[in-house]
């Protein structure tokens, strides 16, 4: 009797196992093509520039418009998914990648760059409130952190990949193809969801049974009033200025190396790679460590303390150049480890039957700190002022420590 109930037992643990990786598995390749789209067309500037007679002024604005159109789409794609379900959200989002693809590659001039900016910008703003709500409702609450992990991993891989693609295609035939041959990457990224459709079943009705059941008056209450919660913004506030740290990061540290330590270009380019591969096993063991401790807030905050004394230490200009590379990479790790954590304290913040929309809000903070930050930063470095880049960015990071503690009162208040 007892070896019957065990065998029983494994026989459900194995099973749950099982679709927990698939499910995994099925998302996370799913958000590594979207962070793969969003590199996609700045290393194709040097051809556009030259095929079109472009500024680099006119090129960049392709990227605003492609962040500040996702922003809008992520939010509004929340209450979509919550609507109708995660799945077909998913599909449609997928099929507008290979459509903003395929019409970079057959652009006439800068309007159709624009159209194409437009599409992707709304094909990218689904994935966040449709992951979060997939990995929420079909992982089993031990994998979460996981889950939370591989979903942060395939992200920094999509960018490291984006590059190397887009150039060695370029290179190789021309940047028409290259735009081509990324869209038919999408079109077979959308067909492996499509053979594994019955993994991505999102039960909207369950999910709102949930919500009901948890607030009597929810089948009353309007679907914006997840919007007075504090915990919700306090989630924005620390997205918003964590990407607008990173993207300015990324856009600008090459130069700001340059003008401080004199490092030549190409080579602070490689710390950008550095820090992508940082982050990427900081995702790793930050879903390890989150699992483990089940302390979201006291992992964010010592990483970003950590963080924000290495950011201080490159403002120096003191700095030994054979450190700067492990500083990079470290930095890098920090943020990643961040992540799972970062995920979790989310979730702790949402009520039950609304998690499309406040993963479409409090994510949208991660689009419009892309568009900001750059935009903000680059007038310091116009100004000649290098130092500045890493002073600003420790000013966000402390400012969205307190955020963490704050959300995670909030949260237990709510509950």
């Amino acid at each position: 009797m007892l070896l019957r109930q065990y065998t029983r037992y494994m026989t459900v643990a194995l099973s749950r196992r099982a679709s927990d990786v698939r499910v995994i598995g099925l998302i996370s390749l799913a958000h590594g093509s979207s962070h793969f789209f969003h590199l996609i067309l700045p290393p194709m500037f040097p051809w556009l520039r030259d095929a079109f007679a472009l500024s680099y002024a006119e090129l960049g604005l392709l990227m605003s418009v492609f962040f500040v159109v996702s922003c809008v789409a992520q939010a509004g794609s929340g209450f979509l998914v919550d609507r109708i379900g995660a799945r077909p959200v998913l599909f449609g989002g997928v099929g507008l990648l290979v459509l903003a693809a395929l019409i970079d590659s057959q652009s006439n001039g800068y309007a159709m760059l624009l159209l194409g900016a437009v599409v992707a910008g709304c094909g990218n703003g689904i994935f966040h409130p449709v992951d979060y709500t997939l990995i929420n409702h079909k992982v089993s609450p031990p994998n979460l952190p996981y889950a939370y992990s591989m979903h942060g991993v395939t992200g920094y891989l999509g960018w490291a990949a984006a590059p190397a693609f887009m150039v060695g295609v370029a290179q190789l035939a021309d940047w028409r193809v290259a735009f081509m041959l990324a869209g038919v990457l999408e079109a077979l990224i959308l067909l492996v969801l499509w053979l594994n459709k019955n993994q991505l079943i999102d039960n909207v009705k369950e999910r709102h049974a949930s919500a009901q059941a948890a607030n009597s008056g929810g089948a009353n209450e309007s679907p914006f009033a997840f919007l007075r919660l504090p915990a919700v913004w306090l989630c924005w506030v620390f997205f918003f200025f964590s990407m607008a740290s990173t993207s300015s990061l990324q856009s600008f540290a090459p130069s700001a190396l340059f003008g401080i330590y004199e490092i030549p270009l190409n080579v602070g380019s490689y710390y950008i790679t550095l820090l992508a591969l940082g982050s990427a096993g900081g995702v790793l063991f930050g879903g390890y460590l989150a699992a483990k401790l089940r302390a979201p807030e006291r992992i964010v905050s010592t990483c970003l303390s950590i963080t924000v004394v290495m950011c201080l230490l490159l403002a120096t200009g003191i700095i030994s150049i054979d450190l700067i590379p492990i500083i990079f990479f470290a930095l890098g790790f920090g943020y990643g480890v961040v992540a799972p954590s970062r995920d979790l304290l989310v979730k702790k913040a949402t009520p039950q039957g609304v998690a499309g929309r406040v993963y479409g809000i409090v994510y949208s903070g991660i689009d419009l700190g892309a568009a900001v930050g750059p935009f903000i930063f680059g007038f310091f470095m116009d100004a000649g002022l290098p130092k500045a880049l890493f002073l600003g960015i420790v000013a966000f990071q402390i400012m969205i420590i307190p955020t963490v503690f704050k959300v995670t009162s909030k949260s237990r208040q709510a509950a």
